[in-house]
């Protein structure tokens, strides 16, 4: 269906009249001029993340109802890196004829399996048109008591440095993406400049042959076996909402964290310039899943760069007093990957041989000149 069918308001109804409000904050939703909050108790917070078709998703590969799910996610993500709860979420696309009205019940879809689980209310938001692609900003609003609040400027000497599951898997499932759309347009533009040739020379069984070599390209799908943790961890990451509840019932409170968006190099240094500290982060103690190391290995890749530098693993970074030690060793799934220092002396990271190397900011960064 055609969204020109329903139209703003229609569309508005189509894809937010089931919404059911879960949370005591969320006074009023979607239908008025405003959204409704009350937090008499806590403090709130807020997260904004924008989208941009070709820079943030490519849709060669990225179906809406998966879009919907990372769009959410990577939001929700924030809150539990500020130690909060997520409890409401607007909704803001940009989107050009080409979209149906099904393509944005499948991006709905997407949103309520990532905010169902955290009973997360769907507030507001709009939607316009776009003649330059598609664009999403996603604001979701959080709470949490004001002595629980984690920033990234409470880092301290020797502080332990963790960070939950593994790293590299989200930047090397997108290589893999990548490669095969890479691969699918090679095979596009050969399939083109045959035809071209073939009809300059009027062969119509050799047209007709590439017209059913077209109509089989069309369906093409790359062979992932062996694969599929590392497309999951890119295409539908899992903010670590159960590391945060872990950490509260263990009585650990983080000094400082963030999650892992742009890269741990990127992120180590957010911390430790906000807190006026240094770090050494050992190598050997890095979590790499067995697949990451495999691709990374497939693609000439240096793994530990892949897990340095990456991003979008959306896993959590922070910081504990040493006191904490023995608590952290028995969470599962958290890593201690070592340990804040002065800041004269420095963020380091040691290699298995015992080098240091100065970490630096090479994660994502959208807005830096290409060389």
């Amino acid at each position: 269906m055609e969204i020109s069918q329903l139209g703003e308001f229609g569309l508005i109804g189509r894809l937010t009249d089931s919404i059911q409000l879960r949370n005591d904050s969320s006074l009023k939703g979607v239908g008025d001029d405003c959204a409704v909050l009350h937090y008499p108790d806590s403090e709130v917070l807020v997260t904004t993340d924008m989208l941009m078709e070709g820079i943030h998703f490519n849709l060669v590969y990225t179906d809406m109802r998966t879009l919907g799910f990372k769009s959410a996610m990577v939001n929700i993500s924030d809150i539990f890196a500020m130690n909060g709860q997520p409890r409401q979420m607007t909704v803001s696309i940009a989107l050009g004829k080409r979209f149906t009205v099904e393509d944005l019940e499948a991006f709905y879809a997407g949103l309520h399996e990532a905010c169902d689980p955290w009973n997360i209310d769907i507030v507001g938001g709009d939607t316009t048109s776009s003649l330059t692609g598609l664009a999403i900003s996603i604001t979701c609003i959080g709470e949490a008591q004001r002595d629980q609040i984690v920033y990234r400027n409470g880092a301290h000497d020797t502080d332990l440095v963790c960070v939950s599951g593994d790293l590299g898997a989200a930047y090397m499932g997108l290589q893999l993406l990548e490669r095969e759309k890479r691969v699918y347009y090679e095979q596009l533009k050969e399939l083109q400049q045959k035809m071209e040739a073939a009809r300059k020379a009027d062969n119509k069984p050799l047209i007709d042959k590439l017209t059913k070599d077209a109509a089989a390209l069309s369906d093409f799908q790359p062979d992932f076996a062996g694969k599929e943790y590392l497309l999951q961890r890119q295409m539908k990451p899992e903010a670590r909402g159960d590391i945060i509840a872990m950490l509260r019932e263990a009585h650990i409170r983080p000094t400082a964290m963030m999650d892992i968006s742009d890269g741990l190099s990127s992120e180590l240094l957010h911390i430790c310039r906000q807190s006026g500290t240094g770090c050494r982060i050992y190598e050997k103690n890095i979590p790499i899943d067995y697949q990451t190391a495999v691709a990374a290995e497939e693609f000439n890749m240096n793994v530990t760069t892949c897990a340095m530098n990456g991003g979008e693993d959306y896993e959590l970074l922070f910081t504990v007093p040493i006191g904490d030690y023995e608590k952290v060793q028995q969470l599962e799934g958290v890593h201690i990957v070592g340990h804040i220092t002065r800041k004269e002396l420095g963020c380091y990271l040691l290699s298995r041989d015992g080098s240091e190397f100065e970490i630096t900011a090479q994660g994502w960064n959208p807005l830096k000149a290409k060389e």
